[in-house]
């Protein structure tokens, strides 16, 4: 009679036929080891494989033949690789800026584009020739202001600031400085944070970190700030000065563009015009009268540099300088 080797009751029908069929053998005709985990791949002559321990836990023949790369714990298929947008970059809403018929980075050039051209133009060669007088560095500041409200200050300190920012050799620092109806930050779609009123009331405050960085390369801006009684008493002291050469210091390609509220309607703007090295004076074509410009630059003359642009200007066809080139008819 055959004699039949006794059967371990703890053993599992599983594991009697692994022993029976040899199971492992199958796993080494395909040079894996049955119970080792796949050594980690480096570019050098691979080492011996080690003796099998008992202690070692199975790999799933399938699951070796994938390589490594594509095995992970995570299960997030990958967007751990995606890199996430630098926090502290504020994104400027493009809609918004061409809905308001302004400027927008990065858009094919047309009228509006070629005009502001012109503009700055003037403004850095009048910067470049200043700059060697007795203004020094402030020949990189420019208030953009106006007479009266409604003039379109604002619009065109916005648009000035994006085609400036175009330039290969500058930096801009937009400046929200009408701190009575401050509305940079929200015709660009960003929210308000902590600003210019802020650093001249508190010394504490370092300018650089109130200094808000765009999506728009070369692009940045410094809010109005909390709301005080006392703006213009704030801009008139040595804190002002001592802000704005240091914000010009820390970045020797830095031009800082001031929207300021008009002139014939508040204060704060005759007070800066005495610290910086130009001034663009906004003149609404269809509204602002002689007698305005004339008050307006009388209240500015702490500037030695007004510039003045004339805007809203009804389209003419043919004799309009851009318009009919770019297709602009109306």
């Amino acid at each position: 009679m055959t004699q039949h080797p006794k059967r371990n009751p703890e053993e599992s029908l599983i594991e009697r036929a692994a022993k029976v069929y040899d199971f492992g053998a199958h796993l080494r005709a395909r040079d894996i080891p049955a119970f080792e985990e796949p050594a980690p791949f480096v570019d050098e002559e691979p080492a011996a494989v080690p003796p099998v321990t008992a202690h070692a836990q199975p790999v799933s023949p399938t699951l070796a033949a994938i390589p490594a790369e594509f095995l992970s714990d995570s299960d997030d298929d990958g967007l751990d690789e995606w890199e996430a947008p630098e926090s502290d970059v504020a994104q400027i809403d493009r809609t918004m800026l061409a809905e308001a018929g302004m400027l927008v980075p990065g858009a094919p050039v047309g009228a509006l584009a070629e005009e502001f051209r012109l503009v700055k133009r003037q403004l850095l060669l009048t910067a470049r020739d200043i700059a060697a007088g007795p203004i020094g560095q402030r020949a990189r500041t420019i208030i953009v202001g106006s007479g009266k409200p409604g003039e379109g200050k604002t619009f065109c300190a916005i648009n000035l600031a994006i085609s400036l920012a175009a330039e290969r050799d500058v930096e801009i620092l937009l400046v929200d400085g009408d701190f009575a109806k401050p509305d940079i930050m929200q015709r660009l779609g960003l929210e308000d944070s902590l600003g210019l009123l802020d650093i001249l009331g508190d010394p504490r405050l370092d300018p650089e970190t109130c200094v808000v960085r765009t999506d728009v390369p070369q692009l940045s801006l410094l809010p109005a700030g909390q709301r005080t009684h006392a703006d213009t008493e704030l801009l008139a002291s040595h804190r002002t000065e001592a802000v704005i050469d240091r914000l010009l210091a820390a970045n020797p390609r830095r031009i800082i563009i001031f929207d300021t509220p008009p002139a014939l309607a508040a204060s704060p703007a005759s007070t800066l015009a005495l610290l910086v090295g130009q001034v663009m004076l906004v003149v609404r074509a269809d509204r602002t009268t002689e007698a305005d410009v004339r008050e307006a630059v009388q209240l500015l003359d702490g500037c030695e540099q007004i510039h003045l642009v004339i805007n809203s200007v009804s389209f003419e066809p043919g004799r309009g300088r851009f318009g009919s080139y770019y297709g602009q008819e109306k």
